[in-house]
């Protein structure tokens, strides 16, 4: 639910409250999957969302070829839900392994079984092997929340400074 739903009148127990402008997400979603659901309810949380599909057959992705990617680096969470069986898919989450930084949550949506065919690429990393829930993409919000201010670029938490 967006803040303004929660407070308003812009107040939390009568203090004016200004909540901070919430964070991107990147969503690594194949084209022929409908997003439509995780970028609604993530839009809800007032998060944006950037979709990327991933390589084309002409078209390589700008980290595997030497290029930074805006679309990650200015991200401040993300949810990969390319195919694992995709050998430059792969490589793609190699490299996020290497040029994200380790504070950025990062999940993985794998298909059924590929939790432990990519068990040694996956090590480490949280693991999605269904379709996340509402429950869940809630949960990773509030982690890029919280990793946000953690990382000093939220000077508040939920409408609260630190104690």
């Amino acid at each position: 639910m967006p803040y303004d739903r929660w407070w308003k009148d812009g107040t939390l127990h009568g203090q004016e409250v200004n909540m901070p402008e919430l964070s991107k997400i990147l969503l690594d979603s194949p084209p022929d999957l409908d997003a439509t659901p995780v970028i609604a309810f993530l839009s809800k949380l007032s998060h944006p969302v950037e979709v990327c599909h991933g390589p084309g057959e002409e078209v390589p992705c700008p980290l595997l070829v030497g290029k930074g990617c805006e679309k990650v680096s200015s991200a401040h969470g993300i949810i990969y839900h390319l195919d694992l069986d995709r050998p430059a898919h792969r490589e793609i989450l190699r490299e996020y392994r290497r040029q994200v930084p380790s504070d950025v949550p990062l999940r993985v949506v794998v298909q059924p079984g590929q939790d432990r065919t990519y068990a040694e690429l996956l090590r480490g990393l949280p693991v999605w092997t269904h379709d996340p829930s509402p429950s869940e993409l809630d949960g990773f919000a509030a982690m890029v929340e919280a990793a946000d201010f953690m990382r000093g670029e939220n000077e508040k938490l939920w409408g609260q400074s630190p104690e």
